[in-house]
């Protein structure tokens, strides 16, 4: 009997023992997927961009998105192209804002630019104008005064009224500076929004104003201008040949790498992913 207890004993032992080895397997696996799970990379912090007020929507959108995405947050402070890329110059900001490229001076100290989109900014008269097609140089003398009338263009006589944006707009400083009418513009309405612009060429006979492409389109009482014959598309935009358009970029510095979250940022709003997004804000994406 005690020969018969002893052996029962010592099995229920070695049972134990291999439950006990079972259970510290099954904890140590744990423990690697844990230490796995540990080790993939996340991303914290903030963001910080500096610039372009014309920029707004497109880096309003990007930001959100990402927040959602990865939890991280893309401050923005509209300072202008010029402000965005001192900022970026001295450090103050992850990524510089511009709404134009950067200059080859911009360049030699140090920056690197990326173009994020092209913006197309749309010229367009009210619906009962018969122009439809003007060039730069033309739209040039109608926004410095030049020419009052819009019999000078083969419509009907009648007075020029002048739409424009407010300063400080960003659209308002990228069309002056590829029309070469900066601080020459004479204007009957100065307006602080896309809409407001639109509304008033809309119900204002004689008006001539600009806009973002993207809001422009589908809109009734305008006609949207062709420019040196060109019309306004995303195809030319992308292409060049439409004349009124410029690039947003990201300036970065050149000699210093970005953060793991402002890289991440980066990579993403430069990537295909965004283009829907930057399309509904406005832009024209060019990621391909």
């Amino acid at each position: 009997m005690k020969k018969v207890f002893s052996t029962l004993l010592a099995l229920t032992m070695v049972m134990a023992l291999l439950a006990g080895c079972g259970s510290s397997d099954t904890a140590g696996d744990t423990s690697a997927e844990g230490d796995a799970a540990g080790t993939e990379d996340t991303l914290s912090g903030t963001v910080a961009t500096d610039g372009s007020t014309s920029m707004e929507e497109v880096i309003g959108a990007l930001g959100e998105q990402f927040q959602a995405d990865t939890g991280v947050s893309v401050t923005y402070n509209p300072t202008g192209s010029g402000a965005g890329i001192e900022a970026v110059s001295n450090g103050s900001c992850d990524i510089g804002l511009a709404s134009r490229a950067l200059t080859d001076e911009e360049k030699a100290g140090g920056l690197t630019e990326t173009t994020v989109a092209l913006d197309g900014i749309a010229v367009i008269v009210n619906a009962e104008n018969s122009v439809t097609n003007l060039t730069l140089e033309q739209i040039a003398q109608i926004y410095t005064g030049a020419v009052t009338d819009w019999s000078e263009f083969g419509s009907e006589a009648g007075a020029i009224a002048v739409i424009g944006r407010e300063s400080g707009s960003g659209t308002r400083d990228g069309f002056e500076s590829i029309t070469g009418t900066e601080d020459q513009c004479v204007l009957a309405q100065e307006l602080s929004s896309t809409g407001a612009v639109i509304e008033a060429v809309r119900t204002t006979p004689g008006a001539i104003g600009y806009a973002s492409l993207s809001a422009v389109q589908d809109q009734e009482g305008i006609t949207v201008l062709t420019v040196g014959g060109v019309a306004p598309s995303e195809e030319s935009v992308l292409d060049g040949t439409y004349a009124i358009q410029r690039p947003f970029v990201f300036a970065t510095r050149s000699d210093e790498a970005l953060s793991d979250a402002a890289q991440a940022f980066f990579d993403f709003a430069t990537s295909t992913a965004a283009n829907d997004l930057i399309a509904n804000a406005g832009a024209v994406p060019v990621a391909q």
